[in-house]
């Protein structure tokens, strides 16, 4: 598939659309997990209206599906099922903005990835990338005082991290003939099968749904927070990404992409009451900081790989 011709206003204004619908994400699921849902029904309903949602793009590049039958299967397993499930388990324990900054540590593992298991020489931006990251985690979590997070919660959103470090290198080995809509597509569809298994979703409160639920003092029915999870905050989100990509270098892209940090923080300030004291304010600043300079200072490593391959299928964190 041949890129498209470079246009920075539609590219922006493409990122700043991907990264406002998925900032929502976290804070539009809280309704449904407050009500009561279990994290896995409130991740299948986002997968599932997505994968309906994106059929027509998997039936018309249904040969795919024979081509790259393990790229499939593990963007099903690790981009689009293990960090939403993951992501929305943390946030059942530990507040959003502070889950997605957390996950935003994956482009930081990649680094380590990279430097640790397959040998391969970093550039001194990225170690400084991956200091500025950790030291930024630190202020968030404020470990000096024992840190007062849920450490279950913690633990969960560095699982979605690192099921975000896969998705940097699963988009690293997609050839230039492979769309990277298609993938997305075929993944939404793959983890809504998986995770299907999981949630059974016959057991998912359908009831739910014909509520009203309150997003902060806002009511909505529960059928219309789960239309905006799929429609939005998953398969407009990841299209705008798309599109972004196509159109700006991935750098420019990934740091527009950013915004969705600011976007989880304000929202959650306004619907939710969730606040950050000062120092994780601070703390979120420099994790920002690092993850940016880790992610830009991420090698290729996939010879065959058309450049801004790696970014295409959307900007860093996609939860």
């Amino acid at each position: 598939m041949s890129a498209s011709p470079r246009h920075r206003p539609s590219g922006l204004a493409f990122a700043l659309a991907s990264a406002l619908a998925f900032g929502g994400s976290g804070v539009f699921a809280r309704p449904l997990l407050d009500a009561g849902m279990d994290s896995l029904h409130v991740t299948w309903l986002r997968l599932a209206g997505a994968a309906l949602l994106l059929l027509p793009v998997a039936l018309a590049h249904w040969r795919l599906l024979r081509r790259r039958p393990l790229l499939i299967l593990a963007y099903g397993v690790f981009p689009m099922a293990g960090v939403q499930a993951l992501y929305f388990a943390a946030i059942t324990r530990i507040p959003v903005a502070i889950a997605l900054l957390i996950e935003f540590l994956g482009p930081v593992l990649v680094l380590l990835w990279l430097r640790v298991v397959r040998r391969t020489r970093v550039s001194p931006a990225a170690v400084v990338g991956v200091i500025l990251a950790l030291a930024g985690l630190g202020l968030l979590l404020q470990v000096w005082t024992g840190t007062g997070l849920d450490p279950v919660g913690v633990a969960l959103a560095l699982g979605a991290a690192a099921t975000q470090a896969a998705y940097f290198l699963l988009s690293d080995r997609m050839g230039s003939d492979t769309s990277p809509v298609a993938v997305i597509a075929f993944g939404s569809l793959t983890a809504a099968l998986l995770l299907g298994v999981l949630a059974r979703p016959w057991d998912l409160p359908w009831e739910m749904l014909a509520q009203n639920l309150h997003l902060g003092a806002l009511p909505l029915p529960g059928w219309v927070i789960a239309l905006w999870l799929g429609l939005v905050c998953t398969a407009l989100a990841y299209a705008t990404g798309v599109a972004a990509v196509r159109r700006l270098s991935p750098q420019v892209a990934g740091g527009v992409g950013y915004l969705e940090v600011v976007t989880a923080i304000i929202l959650s300030w306004i619907l939710l009451g969730e606040v950050l004291t000062p120092l994780q304010a601070l703390g979120a600043a420099v994790i920002v900081a690092g993850a940016f300079i880790a992610q830009t200072a991420v090698p290729s490593t996939a010879p065959d790989t058309e450049p801004g391959t790696r970014a295409r299928t959307g900007d860093p964190a996609r939860t």
